[in-house]
This record gives structure tokens, C-alpha cells and sequence, in this order.
């Protein structure tokens, strides 16, 4: 397991770990995920040929023997970012857990324990929530 990770990896991650927080990584979370780092700024420079590479390492960290793969993978990640980039993380986290249009609980309590790590203003969170909700509504 890698001790650091640059900050696309970090992102990466984040995508990852909230996709798989359900116990499932279903195959529209991973074109999200490829979607979202064609088309994002801050991915820039980055491609998508390791994001395979990158899920497997991911949850292998999350399944750790110890149990502690959750925490481990969100210090390795605060690390890896600069504060700035902590909201674009938490927004990243919330398109992938909205785009089946139901988030589960283990999701929602993923994203909580992100808050909690990367120091989340609440009113943040809540904006990039309800704008995730907006950008996700169906007609009916």
C-alpha cells in the first residue's frame, strides 16, 4: 500500500470509497467516476487508464485485517490534500454517491465521516448536497 498519494490519487480514492461504502461498486458509479475526471478541472494532466489500478488498491486499504481501512484511507487522503482541495473531494464523493439516485445509508455515513476528517463546513456540505440533489432530480 502506498503511504502517500498525489492528489488525483487522493480524489480517486474518495470516488472509490464512497462507491464502494454500500458493499457494491456498480458499474454507473465507475462511468461516473471515469466521467467525472474526463470532464473536472482539477483533473487535469490525469487519465483514466489507472483508475482500475487505483480502485483495487483502494479497497484493499478499506479491507484491511485490522479493520481500520476506513480511517487509514481518509488520513492518507487529508494528507495528500491541500486544504482547498477538501471540498472538491467532499463534492466529488456526493455526485458519485447521487448518481443512482438513491444514497444508501452506509454512503450518507461515509460522507459524514468524511466531513468530520477533512473539517467540512456544515452550510458547505449542505450547498454541494442540495446542488447534487438538484442536479440529479427526475421529472416524476
Amino acid at each position: 500500500m502506498p503511504l502517500t498519494l498525489t492528489p488525483h490519487e487522493a480524489l480517486v480514492y474518495i470516488m472509490i470509497t464512497t462507491s464502494a461504502a454500500d458493499g457494491r461498486i456498480t458499474e454507473l458509479e465507475l462511468q461516473e467516476i471515469s466521467d467525472l475526471v474526463e470532464r473536472m478541472p482539477v483533473f487535469s494532466g490525469f487519465t483514466t487508464d489507472s483508475i482500475p489500478h487505483l480502485a483495487e488498491d483502494c479497497v484493499k486499504l478499506l479491507s484491511d485485517d485490522e479493520g481500520t481501512g476506513l480511517e487509514k484511507m481518509l488520513e492518507l487522503v487529508k494528507e495528500s490534500l491541500t486544504p482547498r482541495l477538501h471540498e472538491t473531494a467532499y463534492a466529488l464523493a456526493v455526485e458519485v454517491a447521487a448518481v443512482d439516485l438513491v444514497a444508501e445509508q452506509e454512503e450518507l455515513r461515509f460522507l459524514e465521516l468524511m466531513r468530520d476528517t477533512l473539517d467540512i463546513d456544515m452550510l458547505v456540505a449542505a450547498a454541494i448536497e442540495r446542488s447534487a440533489r438538484i442536479r440529479y432530480r427526475t421529472l416524476v
